[in-house]
Formats: C-alpha cells, sequence, structure tokens
C-alpha cells in the first residue's frame, strides 16, 4: 500500500497548507488514537516540538485529537527528537510524538512518531493509521475523554541522561567548545550538557524567536560555526539542526567532518578500546572511501536506503549497534534507540580525550573521495529507468571507474528530480563522469 500523507520521516509540510493545518492534525491525532486503543485501554501519549512558532498550534491540534479519542497527553514543550525518544521509553508511554520539520525553514513543520520503545515505527503501522483516517471519527464521551498534564522538568532528564553515555572517569575539563543549536529544539539543553561535563562553553544559534530556526545557523549552515570557532579560538565546534537529531564538527582549524568520517570515528574508538565490532550500516550515500577504510580494518558494511529509519531496520536485522548517514544522522545503539546529536558529538569529543589525539589525527586513516552530485529536472513520464541510452553510458561510467569510484542514481522522493551521483579519487574524474551521465538523461 502506498502512504498518502507518511514520507521518510513523518509528515512533513509548508503550515497553512495541506497536511500541515490545524483540522487535519487534529484527525491524525485522533486516528493514532484510535489505532493505540485497539491494543490498550487506556493509551498515553508524549508531545515534544521543537521552537517553531507554528508548534503551539500543532501541540493543541495534536492534544485535542488524542483526547478526543480517549488517549492521555503529557506536553513536554521544546525538546529534542531524541529527548522525546528517551522519555517515551523512560515514562513508559504509549507512543511518542514530535511537532518538528528537522532541518527546514520555519515556515514548515511536521509530525513524527516514536513507539513505546522509542524507536521510528515501521511503514506498516503508518500505514494503519492512513487506514483510520479515511474513517469516520468515534469522539469518546465525557467520562472518557483524555487528560493533559505536562512534564515540568523533561528538560532536566535528558540533559543527565546525555551525560550518563560519556565516560565517567572521564571529563572535558580544559576543552574549550562552541555550540549551535540552531536556535532550535536543544538551545536550553546543548550548552548545559557540555558545560556540566567540565568544558567551556561559546553558545550560538540558541536564541530562538519562533522565526529564526536554522536561520543560518546550525547543521545545515555550518559556516556560522566555522566563523566562531576561529573567532573564539575554541578546539571545537558543534552544530545540531533544528531538532537536534543531527550533527556537524568543526576542529580549531576550520575543518568539518561530515557524518561518514563520524562513523568511522565512532567504530574507530570501540575497536581502541577493544570491543567487537562486526559490522557498520551507512546509505546508498556513504562516502566509499569509509567502505574502503572499514574494509581494511576487518568492519564489514552494509549500505541501506537513504534514511535514517532504515539505517535503524539494518541494524536491527543484523544485531549490530553502529550506523549513520553523512548528513550527521548517527546510531549507537548501545546508548540510544534513535539518532542523537548531543550524543553523537560526546562519543566524538570521548574519543578525542581518552586517546590524547585531535579529530584529524583519529581521521588521518581516512580521506574521503571527492563527490559530485547533479540534480536533473525529469520531464512528465519521462522513464529514465528504461533508457537505454543511460543504461550504456553507466555501464561505461562503472567500468572506467573500476574499484576506484561509484555511481549511484536515484530519483527524488519529493522533487521531480532525478539525482545523479558519481564518486571517484580523482575529483575531476568524478565531475566528467557525472556530465557524461547527466547528458544521457537529458538525451534520454
Amino acid at each position: 500500500m502506498t502512504r498518502k500523507y507518511f514520507g521518510t520521516d513523518g509528515i512533513r509540510g509548508t503550515v497553512g497548507q495541506a497536511p500541515i493545518t490545524p483540522d487535519f492534525v487534529l484527525r491524525l491525532a485522533h486516528a493514532v488514537g484510535r489505532v493505540l486503543k485497539k491494543t490498550e485501554a487506556r493509551p498515553t501519549v508524549l508531545i515534544g516540538k521543537d521552537t517553531r512558532i507554528s508548534g503551539y498550534m500543532l501541540e493543541s491540534a495534536l492534544e485535542s485529537g488524542f483526547n478526543s479519542a480517549g488517549v492521555d497527553v503529557v506536553l513536554l514543550g521544546p525538546l529534542p527528537t531524541p529527548g522525546v525518544a528517551y522519555l517515551t521509553r523512560t515514562q513508559r508511554a504509549s507512543l511518542g510524538v514530535v511537532i518538528s520539520a528537522s532541518h527546514n525553514a520555519f515556515a514548515d513543520n511536521g509530525i513524527k512518531f516514536f513507539s513505546a520503545q522509542g524507536a521510528k515505527l515501521p511503514d506498516a503501522w503508518e500505514q494503519e493509521v492512513e487506514v483510520e483516517l479515511e474513517r469516520a471519527p468515534v469522539w469518546a464521551d465525557s467520562p472518557n475523554l483524555g487528560k493533559t498534564r505536562r512534564l515540568d522538568d523533561a528538560a532536566g532528564r535528558y540533559i543527565e541522561f546525555c551525560k550518563s553515555t560519556f565516560a565517567h572517569d572521564l571529563t572535558l575539563k580544559g576543552m574549550k567548545l562552541v555550540v549551535d543549536a540552531a536556535h532550535g529544539a536543544a538551545y536550553h539543553i546543548a550548552p548545559e550538557v557540555f558545560h556540566e561535563l567540565g568544558a567551556e562553553v561559546i553558545a550560538i544559534g540558541c536564541s530562538p524567536d519562533g522565526l529564526n530556526i536554522n536561520d543560518g545557523v546550525g547543521a545545515t549552515h555550518p559556516e556560522a560555526l566555522i566563523k566562531a570557532v576561529k573567532a573564539y579560538d575554541a578546539d571545537y565546534g558543534v552544530a545540531l539542526d533544528g531538532d537536534a537529531d543531527r550533527l556537524q564538527l568543526v576542529d580549531a582549524q576550520g575543518r568539518l567532518f561530515n557524518g561518514d568520517e563520524v562513523l568511522y570515528l565512532m567504530v574507530a574508538e570501540r575497536l581502541a578500546r577493544g570491543e567487537k565490532v562486526p559490522g557498520a550500516v551507512g546509505t546508498l550515500m556513504t562516502n566509499m572511501a569509509v567502505e574502503v577504510a572499514f574494509k581494511a580494518r576487518g568492519v564489514e558494511f552494509v549500505r541501506a536506503k537513504v534514511g535514517d529509519r532504515y539505517v535503524l531496520e539494518e541494524l536491527e536485522k543484523r544485531g549490530w549497534l553502529l550506523g549513520g548517514e553523512g548528513s550527521g544522522h548517527l546510531l549507537a545503539l548501545d546508548k540510544h534507540t534513535t539518532g542523537d546529536g548531543l550524543i553523537s558529538a560526546l562519543q566524538v569529543l570521548q574519543a578525542c580525550v581518552r586517546s590524547g589525539k585531535s579529530l584529524a589525527q583519529l581521521l588521518a586513516d581516512v580521506t574521503l573521495f571527492p563527490q559530485t552530485l547533479i540534480n536533473v529536472r525529469l520531464q512528465p513520464g519521462q522513464d529514465w529507468a528504461g533508457s537505454k541510452l543511460l543504461a550504456s553510458e553507466t555501464e561505461a561510467v562503472n567500468a572506467e571507474l573500476g574499484n576506484s569510484g561509484r555511481v549511484l542514481i536515484r530519483a527524488s522522493g519529493t522533487e521531480p528530480l532525478l539525482r545523479v551521483m558519481v564518486e571517484a579519487r580523482d575529483a575531476g574524474q568524478a565531475l566528467g563522469c557525472a556530465e557524461r551521465l547527466v547528458a544521457a538523461v537529458k538525451a534520454s
């Protein structure tokens, strides 16, 4: 069954346009409540949000929808997505709900859900909700309406959890950090976590006004972090996105490290401690240099579809712990059930402190291959997948690259675009091959 509303990470769109309208969100919560009531007499859901001005409106709509289905609600206020996942598990709630559009601008918003175990829910659950959405609502009568309360110390509980994932015999004393929370959900949390572990913290992107989330700051705009690290002569910079499940890191020289490099570091740090790491999961977009480096260390590497939920599914299937995306979504399942930018940053800083080495030194074995990514707009009805010309050119490029590069061609899930990516040890070769493939697409 094709999902009508749910995408790769919940339901997302522009506020005031379907489906991100208060009437739809109320119906959505009612439908989710009806699904929960099939297996539980009195469900409880937690609702957290980022700092977008529309969060107030959508929070009220969700609360009403759940209460109308006989579901109790606990409001958490502004809290990172992984914080909601954590509290859903520890509070023994039936479901966690996050109001956020992650790295998007403030005009967008979205709704995503976590299971009682604090994990992303499967496609089958989302399909069940969509079926319920098509049915007429069944409003609870007054004695059976849900109730709502607020968990006042949600932020403090999550701060303590994040700190607990950092080695108890280590400290960040003597380290100066710039922390950029993207004016998002971690604005009041991220600086405290690093400060309480001993670091000197310079906070930027921690003054939300409802309209400035991800605006020139955060993981999607690392230039602000790079500038601040240099200006304050800091050791490292940590940037999160609007809901704090994504991470970017910068060192004192202004070098930016992406999620592929962080994934390798998390694996290498565990190997250095004598732990066994049978394998790690990346995505179709993970840089080939990381795959080569894992192979050299005897660590199996598997690629999942793009999206942290698919990385998680692959990890669970194989019983592995570590995975992630180049965008900065990292999973360490021995620390948390979902991707967490703060916890990922702590794992990196822990490796630096324990080894006495810089991030650049720890990643000396990995030199990322140059990548060229070109988006090609598709014409209505264009059958790119059936193009013999594109197939022939792809075969020729693969033969030219051999074991020193790769090709990835995939359709966008949200726009009429074809994404053509070529990776090679030589940047010029990657560009030339990508342009050849783009020409073949346009001629098809």
